[in-house]
């Protein structure tokens, strides 16, 4: 009776580094194209940049309403310079009031 010794499968080792092939490939192609790789952080950064140039015209604006909020302080409101832009607004008169019409273009 012949003893064989049984020779080691070739390709276990082979399909082992060809799996960890595979996965290192994917790392690197995350690294260039995922979620949070290269790419990714150029459009990010570009939107970051867009959202900060809308938050500075919204916070312009918002400090328009404050001042013109400020303006409704009873202490600094001038009553005739109210009462005119109220009739201005409502498109009414006080029957002393001299009116004088305009044309706009």
């Amino acid at each position: 009776m012949s003893t064989r010794l049984k020779r080691p499968a070739f390709w276990r080792p082979l399909a082992l580094s060809l799996a960890l092939i595979g996965f290192q490939a994917y790392l690197g192609y995350s690294a260039l194209n995922g979620q949070f790789g290269v790419e990714s952080q150029k459009q990010m950064q570009a939107e970051i940049t867009g959202l900060e140039a809308r938050s500075n015209t919204l916070q312009v604006e918002i400090e328009a309403y404050r001042h013109r909020v400020a303006l409704f302080n009873p202490a600094r409101m001038d009553p005739d310079i109210l009462s005119e832009r109220a009739r201005a607004l409502l498109s009414m008169a006080h029957p002393d009031d001299i009116i004088v019409m305009t044309t706009t273009n």
